[in-house]
């Protein structure tokens, strides 16, 4: 990913922050993408897909997943001088590794973990313990499960680093009032407003 020096995360923290709070992502192995949940750990990805999706097995070489973070369009018609050119500004993560298939025990503490963390908060959690173990047992069988351990990531964030503070402001404002508060809170952080 092209990535200016003005676009880099300010921390580390950032990227992991980026792929907790968006954990559903594109995998892509060879020119194969499927879309779905991660769940990290440490510095290694956790997800499972149907077994029936061909991707399942072509997890044998370098695998690269993808989370976007909050994106959208910056309109010039927000700034009183318009003469600019309107551009899309974005956070996205690159997570790049090698999958590591489980069988057995694995794929079921795989699973757990997903709906533990996704199941988190809610006033009735769900569980595998709903099911019985026959449902458990088909559910299981009908999954690939997989780890990736995290060999580099990549980090952009092209949120308006180097524009005026007075198109800053103006794009902030702009963003929350049409529902994007999420993009203009990144851009007021990262250029520190």
């Amino acid at each position: 990913m092209y990535i200016r020096a003005s676009h880099q995360p300010r921390d580390p923290a950032d990227v992991v922050e980026v792929i907790r709070e968006h954990m559903f992502a594109t995998l892509v192995t060879g020119m194969v993408a499927s879309h779905l949940p991660f769940v990290l750990e440490g510095e290694t990805l956790y997800a499972h897909m149907a077994r029936a999706n061909p991707q399942s097995r072509m997890l044998d070489g370098e695998a690269l997943v993808i989370f976007q973070g909050p994106h959208g369009y910056i309109s010039p018609s927000w700034y009183e001088d318009r003469a600019t050119a309107p551009t899309w500004d974005y956070v996205a993560v690159h997570c790049y590794g090698r999958p590591r298939v489980h069988d057995g025990d694995e794929t079921r503490r795989n699973i757990e973990r997903l709906i533990a963390r996704v199941e988190a908060g809610r006033p009735n959690p769900w569980s595998l313990d709903d099911l019985s173990e026959d449902e458990i047992a088909e559910l299981l069988r009908n999954v690939v499960s997989f780890e990736i351990p995290i060999e580099r990531t990549e980090g952009k964030f092209k949120l308006n680093q180097g524009d005026t503070e007075e198109h800053l402001r103006a794009a902030i404002a702009a963003l929350e009032r049409e529902g994007s508060g999420a993009l203009a809170a990144y851009l007021r952080r990262f250029n520190g407003l």
